[in-house]
């Protein structure tokens, strides 16, 4: 092994010293506080030992590696190396090892990608410049605890949420199930969030970091550098907003999201699709839908914006629908000049490649690998039905860069992943970017922009 360099030292000493002892472990409402919602400590000690002593070895592994790399090279290795971790959180409940998972990322314990994305990924949408289309879908960090460290893994844009109004546990647990050899999760959370409140001061004060330094940075950087990303720095943030389970007023609900979170998004979303807040779907109603979004677009335009303008307006629906729910959701986006549409979210129907599993019985909405052709052909529709004159996020079993092309190919301008992420971790990450732009050198584009819609055009 090669000789230990000063800079390799230092690297450890930042580790262990910055990022374990200065930094404790953000605050989550994952598990409540009564000691029977508590996890097992003792069960998973064990366990626990056995990822920290990878997650050091990784570590110490990497520092002696590092002295005789460039940047670059070795920033592909720690990607690489998150593969040797997956095991240990797969020995984990799955919502104890989202919880772990996001703690990582907000501690900054995942790597930093520091290659540039190719350029025939970059793209513009909503006045905003994506460096690449490969977002995190809302559900991952659903209180904006992780979002520079998230960001910071390569994504485009993540986007956080649901946010309710009001702090709320969701529902009981047990809620998140894997269907591991389906590449598949059915989880009936419930908008688990600890509310607009929190969710504010916390985008607030990371805003305000943001801001320190690019003050700082801006003697060293040039005037005529084009900067891409947005209010979150180097990606876009989305904020997806949601509805308190015993609220009676869904549109108050969103109008309070958008009073209080919309400064610090790049673009909001109306969640009005989840599988599991009752009554939640109904709002996907033609004349519910209408003035719904009436509402939120008044509550957003009436604020004071500078000269980006207001954040871009979305709706995302579900997959199990008609072909006149589509008709009728497309009608009220064209007519209302809705931003965008996310499609889709879960599915509580059961794939035949799902169905001989015993978890599939399990109550709650299906993601993963076998959402990718339903919410692909619910995608098509809806870019014909609009015509291509709204911008469209799939979302839905993506797993691959294929998939994320097929997506796009469908008609999605971006796309987003969130059940694969969570099997494959940091390491999907610039694997799904290097397949996409191999697509699409192949089919002979030059950008994603002109691949979009491609089959159906």
């Amino acid at each position: 092994m090669a000789a230990w360099s000063s800079s390799s030292s230092k690297l450890l000493k930042h580790y262990f010293i910055k990022r374990i002892l200065s930094n404790p472990l953000p605050r989550s409402r994952c598990f409540s506080s009564s000691p029977q919602s508590l996890p097992n400590t003792a069960h998973y000690s064990k366990k626990g030992r056995l990822f920290t002593g990878a997650a050091l070895g990784l570590v110490i592994a990497g520092g002696a590696y590092a002295s005789t790399v460039d940047e670059a090279t070795f920033c592909g290795w720690l990607f690489s190396a998150t593969t040797l971790v997956n095991p240990f959180f797969a020995l984990l409940d799955p919502e104890f090892a989202h919880t772990l998972a996001v703690s990582a990322a907000a501690r900054g314990w995942v790597p930093r990608e520091k290659r540039p994305d190719p350029s025939s990924l970059g793209l513009e949408v909503w006045g905003r410049k994506f460096s690449n289309p490969l977002g995190l879908a809302a559900g991952f960090d659903k209180n904006a605890q992780a979002v520079d460290g998230l960001l910071a893994l390569g994504f485009g844009f993540v986007e956080v949420g649901s946010v309710t109004p009001v702090p709320q546990d969701g529902n009981p647990k047990p809620r998140i199930f894997r269907l591991r050899s389906e590449g598949a999760i059915i989880n009936r959370c419930g908008f688990n969030s600890e509310g607009i409140v929190a969710v504010a001061k916390r985008l607030g004060a990371q805003h305000g970091k943001r801001k320190l330094d690019e003050t700082s940075s801006t003697s060293t950087s040039s005037n005529n550098e084009v900067k891409q990303g947005g209010k979150a720095g180097p990606g876009i943030l989305g904020v997806n907003l949601g509805k308190n389970k015993t609220s009676e007023d869904a549109a108050a609900d969103y109008v309070q999201g958008v009073h209080t979170l919309s400064q610090y998004a790049d673009y909001l979303v109306i969640n009005v699709s989840s599988p599991n807040t009752p009554g939640l779907r109904m709002l996907q109603g033609r004349k519910q839908l209408k003035d719904l979004v009436k509402k939120v677009q008044a509550a957003r335009d009436e604020m004071q914006w500078g000269e980006e303008g207001p954040p871009p307006l979305l709706v995302k629906i579900a997959p199990d629908l008609s072909k006149e729910d589509l008709e009728d959701i497309a009608a009220v986006a064209l007519a209302l000049n809705l931003d965008g549409l996310i499609i889709s979210n879960t599915t509580i129907s059961r794939p035949d490649s799902v169905s001989s599993d015993p978890v599939a019985s399990e109550t709650g909405g299906l993601s993963g690998k076998p959402l990718l052709n339903l919410s692909t052909n619910i995608l098509k529709d809806m870019y014909i039905l609009t015509r291509g004159r709204i911008p469209l996020i799939g979302c839905g079993g993506i797993s691959s860069g294929e998939d994320a092309y097929k997506k796009i190919r469908a008609g999605a301008s971006l796309v987003q992943l969130y059940t694969a992420f969570a099997y494959g971790g940091p390491a999907l990450i610039p694997q799904i970017k290097a397949e996409l732009a191999e697509c699409l050198e192949r089919d002979g584009f030059k950008s994603i922009i002109d691949a979009v819609g491609a089959d159906y055009r």
